[in-house]
């Protein structure tokens, strides 16, 4: 390689070296320069986008805070009763007396509630009804699809919401 380049006059040696270089710089710039800047505004957006999500966030969370402090329902509305006794009676009340087969406690502001072969639409309903009544939620839940239109065995913990 350098016999052929010492073979060349020295003004082909310089427009090589200077080819080289163009190249050398087009490159860096195709493969680094390039793809830092896309990729640095691609960031840029999505800063934007994480702070319009923050603000909204606040809003809402501000929202949530007012209707917390103004909802109807809360543990006053219980006349008394445990987490416990609650969700036994409400999902009889909701038409799940069958259903259920077992609730256990595990301690004072949550329970385990299993229910086998219930209508699905009723326990939803019935989760909602506690949610919106008392401020108890489901904080895990699992259902699995059994025989039959709508049928399904469910685990749920309820928990009383803060």
């Amino acid at each position: 390689m350098r016999a052929w380049l010492a073979a060349r006059s020295p003004r082909d040696r310089a427009v090589l070296f200077a080819g080289v270089g163009a190249i050398a710089l087009m490159l860096a710039w195709a493969y680094v320069w390039h793809p830092l800047g896309q990729s640095r505004e691609r960031l840029a957006a999505q800063v934007a986008t994480a702070r319009t999500d923050l603000a909204w966030m606040r809003g809402a969370s501000a929202e949530v805070q007012r209707l917390r402090s103004t909802a109807t329902g809360s543990t006053l509305d219980r006349a008394g009763k445990s987490l416990l006794a609650l969700a036994d009676s409400s999902a009889r009340d909701a038409g799940l007396g069958t259903a259920l087969t077992r609730i256990e406690p595990v301690n004072e502001t949550r329970v385990n509630v299993w229910l086998e072969r219930a209508s699905f639409d009723q326990v939803a309903t019935w989760l909602e009804s506690l949610a919106q009544r008392y401020g108890i939620v489901a904080d895990e839940m699992s259902a699995d699809r059994v025989e039959g239109v709508g049928l399904a065995n469910v685990r749920v913990t309820l928990v009383d919401a803060p």
